[in-house]
């Protein structure tokens, strides 16, 4: 007697965007979950850059996701959603900022001169390293360079974060900010001049100190060296790993 082959359904998160948008408009919760972790970086980093607040971001993109799931109806797939939910983003961030602070002239946005101190940008967590000593470098290497994007003129930070951080295409970064295609190329390519200048000053100092040796490496090898000599007692395996 045969059996019959149970079919499994497809595991949601493999679903394709325009998919999940499908299951969306039928209120099927796993896929509101699913587009909002598929989306919810790119929305922040791209808030971040606008706003500088890592709070207000964080409600730019709640608000993103309530106006865009309400309105899904509205959807037409002529362009990605992740091209709709960011366009929703920009405007509710440039919004908010607009009613907290004057508008910037958009003819200054190029201008070198035009820069502020902001917060950090977070970026996705660095990977726990075993090593405190490599993991200390790692995390002070991202804090200068969060740190240089930061101090970016708005213009040039926000089309980095999008096109260098994010990855996303120099027309859908047009389109999506209301630039030209040739301002989205130059305005990235002053903001990569700019942080190497920076950071070539930043790391300069950072370098006479690069390729550590020290803590339990350097006491494992000066005892290993001692013991080979004849000064001290052999290191057992136990001591060898720390």
């Amino acid at each position: 007697m045969l059996r019959s082959k149970a079919t499994s359904k497809p595991d949601i998160g493999t679903l394709s965007d325009a998919e999940l948008v499908e299951l969306a408009r039928k209120r099927h919760p796993e896929a509101f979950r699913h587009i909002m972790q598929r989306h919810n970086r790119r929305l922040y980093r791209v808030a971040r850059a606008v706003l500088h607040d890592d709070g207000e971001a964080e409600d730019v993109v709640q608000e993103t996701y309530v106006r865009a799931f309400t309105a899904l109806e509205s959807f037409r797939g002529n362009s990605s959603l992740a091209t709709w939910l960011t366009r929703i983003a920009l405007n509710e961030a440039f919004g908010r900022r607009r009613r907290e602070r004057p508008t910037v002239d958009v003819n200054v946005i190029d201008a070198p001169e035009e820069r502020e101190r902001m917060k950090v940008i977070p970026f996705a967590a660095v990977r726990s390293d075993p090593d405190p000593e490599e993991a200390a470098a790692r995390c002070e290497i991202r804090r200068v360079l969060e740190r240089a994007i930061d101090n970016l003129p708005e213009g040039f930070r926000l089309v980095f974060v999008m096109r260098d951080v994010e990855g996303i295409s120099v027309e859908d970064t047009a389109t999506e900010l209301g630039l030209r295609p040739e301002t989205v190329r130059t305005r990235l390519h002053r903001a990569r001049t700019q942080l190497r200048e920076v950071l070539s000053g930043e790391f300069d100092s950072v370098l006479t100190d690069s390729f550590p040796f020290a803590g339990n490496r350097c006491i494992r090898s000066t005892e290993l060296v001692l013991c080979r000599l004849g000064f001290a007692q052999p290191i057992n395996a136990d001591q060898e790993k720390t």
